[in-house]
């Protein structure tokens, strides 16, 4: 027996247009009209969208701060899930005096048989020496050819000698390193002037962060990799200077990947302003790179819609308001650095980019699913809709509208980023690999089927 979606508009980066799909165990096994044989189950998708299922590039589940988890693995796919996305790549990452295989295990038993999502790893990179640039081969073996690198944090930032080495050793081994770029050495330094100045409300987490910190750090990478002459991704790139850098650099050649989230798209620095009785709120923007101004907001929107940001992902990190952010409420420096977002993804990109005609629905497919399983080789297995692709699909209806509330997400966290924002749209069915997992908007499943993604080398 197969399972036929019928009556739907499905979506590509290409157009749009109105099939059948028969899915037979967990690939799509044709494409095409009459599709439907005696005993096959039939899902009517007519008025609603039929998109490849989401793929979240930059998440972070399972952070343990003062011995609580707000999302682990099992919380965070299933909210993933639920938000349309069927595929998250997680960071494992090593530790000053680790190794890749240590970091790797250490994701492995977080992970493995817990996830609502299939997934996979980046792999960072916080000790470079020859043991590293050895194991870098190995994760390849294992199906990780992407790695991270910071340019900031004490205690994961690489210099620039040692970027230089990995980016040369990536090259060789045909792997691709993405880079948060923050000058992390300034970034400490008026850190440690605020706070002796005796500013230590969260809105000192921006203002010891600015755009311009950014900027230096993605120029400097550029430099680094023009040397090499390999390809480097920047992730959740948050302000107009960074993009500016990027543009220009990419007009004259230089080969950038980039991606940006959706808070940097629709949240802006006034969120660290005390609003109420609450003086502490903005806290719950705490992440890095900090929120920036409404200009930046405007800016990466028109990136995404010329095809200068290739991927929006979240960098999902959640940690609660109350028994986790607040161990920094006498200094912003002990705030945890992160956010949730795995939920709200797709419907925020529909509602502010498509119905606001910032973006196309071709675009917003590109940036979700295409893209990001282009980057990082999961295509064609998944990031589209054809004859032997993985079954990941979702059927969405546009025109469900709801306020986000966070007492109603699924997401393992006491608050949301996105609290009041109206969303539109509605994940009718959510199918992973052929499996139904969500209808009408519920988990059906009764256990996790994700599976590990070995991931090719990035072309």
């Amino acid at each position: 027996m197969a399972v036929v979606i019928t009556n739907g508009k499905i979506v590509s980066s290409k157009g749009i247009s109105q099939k059948d799909i028969r899915i037979v165990g967990e690939k799509i096994d044709k494409i095409g009209l009459n599709l439907i044989r005696p005993n096959d189950e039939i899902i009517d998708a007519e008025g609603s969208y039929i998109m490849p299922g989401g793929i979240d590039a930059h998440t972070h589940f399972d952070c343990e701060i003062g011995g609580i988890v707000a999302d682990d693995f099992k919380t965070g796919t299933k909210a993933a899930i639920m938000g349309g996305t069927t595929t998250i790549i997680d960071f494992a990452e090593q530790v000053r005096g680790g190794t890749l295989r240590e970091a790797l295990d250490e994701w492995n038993e977080k992970a493995v048989g817990k996830t609502y999502t299939d997934y996979g790893y980046h792999m960072t990179i916080s000790d470079w020496n020859e043991k590293t640039s050895q194991e870098m081969e190995e994760m390849i073996k294992e199906g990780i050819p992407s790695f991270k690198i910071f340019f900031a944090y004490e205690e994961l930032q690489l210099d620039d000698g040692s970027i230089y080495e990995a980016l040369k050793r990536a090259k060789e081994l045909g792997a691709l390193i993405g880079f948060h770029c923050e000058n992390g050495t300034l970034i400490d330094k008026l850190r440690e002037e605020a706070i002796l100045k005796g500013n230590r409300e969260p809105i000192y987490h921006m203002e010891t962060r600015p755009p311009s910190l950014e900027k230096e750090s993605i120029a400097r990478l550029i430099t680094i990799a023009e040397l090499v002459d390999t390809p480097v991704y920047i992730v959740h790139l948050s302000s107009k200077e960074g993009y500016d850098e990027i543009k220009n650099a990419k007009r004259g050649g230089a080969k950038i990947l980039v991606e940006t989230c959706p808070q940097y798209l629709l949240l802006n620095k006034e969120y660290y302003l005390p609003k109420g009785e609450d003086s502490f709120e903005g806290a719950k923007y705490v992440m890095s790179p900090p929120l920036r101004d409404m200009e930046s907001n405007k800016v990466l929107w028109k990136g995404i819609r010329n095809g200068e940001i290739e991927v929006v992902a979240t960098d999902h990190c959640a940690f609660n308001y109350r028994g986790q952010k607040d161990i920094g409420k006498d200094n912003f420096t002990m705030i945890p650095n992160g956010a949730p977002g795995v939920e709200n993804r797709f419907n925020l990109m529909y509602t502010y980019g498509v119905k606001e005609n910032r973006i196309s629905m071709e675009r917003l497919v590109k940036i979700i699913s295409e893209n990001p399983a282009k980057i990082f080789g999961l295509y064609p297995k998944k990031g589209v809709i054809q004859i032997g692709s993985d079954a990941d699909i979702v059927i969405f209806n546009p025109n469900h509208k709801t306020t986000i509330k966070a007492e109603e997400q699924t997401q393992n966290v006491d608050y949301n980023l996105y609290e009041g924002f109206t969303q539109f749209g509605k994940f009718e069915y959510v199918f992973l690999r052929g499996q139904m997992i969500v209808r009408d908007g519920e988990i059906i499943s009764s256990k996790p089927l994700g599976k590990y993604q070995y991931r090719r080398i990035h072309s």
